[in-house]
This record gives structure tokens, C-alpha cells and sequence, in this order.
């Protein structure tokens, strides 16, 4: 399985800010996480993508990888405070106070999924399918039994 990582380093936002937008993509296929910060109205989602794509390019170079950008997913995503800025405002009657503008240190790490295995019998998504179909149909026939069962007892 690849492993790649990337990062971006100083970039001019606060580590609270881009840790909410890579809590929405963490877990998710790299190309749904892109398609997900391509819609994102934070500021911090373009340079996030910026960041994952560099990453899956750089799963692309390591060597073992499979060449299917679909099985690429966001194993891990972090947002690390950077050094803060320190910069004076100045206040009324001779005072002036201090402003900390944010930086942060961005890391995306993206993995490679397993290729699934087909059985004998067919595709796996077919068999799984097949099971889904027979256990909604007992479903409904509990509770329609469990229905005719209630107006029974009020009859």
C-alpha cells in the first residue's frame, strides 16, 4: 500500500480555520475531497487543494503504486500552528496594542486503497447487492406481520 504525503508551510490563516475545512475531507476519495474543497466557500479550501494534489502527485512517483488515481483516498490531514506575526495597532491616547497575525502549517497524507478481490461466483458488489435485497424484503415482511398483529389485538 502508498503512502505520500505533502505539505505547505506558512500559510497565512489560522490552524482552527483550515482544521474545520479538513475535517470535511478526511477519509474521503482524493478526487471526491478535491470536488468537495472545489465547492467550499473558505478561503483556505484553494490552498487545502493545492496541497492534496501535490500530495497524489507525489503517491504517483513512489514506487509500488498501483496507477489508479481512484483508490487514492486522504488517510490522514493536519493543520499545525505556525509562528505568529506580531504587528501593533495603535489604540487611543498613546496606547497601542499587540495583533498576532496567524500562520499555519498545512499536511495532507494520502493512502492507496487495496484492489478488491472478485470472487467465483461474480462481483463482489453484485453479491453484496443480492444480500441487501433479501434482507429488506424479510424486513418488510416483520413489520407488515407486526402491523397485522397490532390491529388484532385492537379489533
Amino acid at each position: 500500500m502508498v503512502q505520500a504525503q505533502a505539505t505547505a508551510k506558512f500559510v497565512r490563516t489560522s490552524a482552527q480555520k483550515a482544521g474545520l475545512v479538513l475535517d470535511q475531507i478526511r477519509g474521503c476519495d482524493a478526487n471526491k475531497a478535491l470536488a468537495i474543497l472545489m465547492f467550499s466557500r473558505k478561503k483556505v479550501a484553494k490552498d487545502i487543494a493545492k496541497v492534496l494534489r501535490s500530495a497524489m502527485a507525489n503517491a504517483r512517483q513512489t514506487e509500488g503504486f498501483g496507477g489508479d488515481d481512484d483508490r487514492l483516498f486522504v488517510s490522514s490531514c493536519f493543520a499545525d500552528q505556525g509562528p505568529g506575526m506580531k504587528r501593533v495597532r495603535p489604540a487611543p491616547m498613546g496606547r497601542a496594542f499587540r495583533v498576532v497575525k496567524r500562520t499555519t502549517h498545512l499536511t495532507v497524507a494520502v493512502g492507496e486503497r487495496p484492489a478488491k478481490a472478485l470472487g467465483v461466483g461474480g462481483s463482489a458488489t453484485s453479491k453484496a447487492r443480492a444480500a441487501r435485497v433479501a434482507g429488506s424484503a424479510g424486513a418488510k415482511k416483520k413489520t407488515a406481520g407486526a402491523q397485522g398483529a397490532a390491529a388484532a389485538k385492537a379489533e
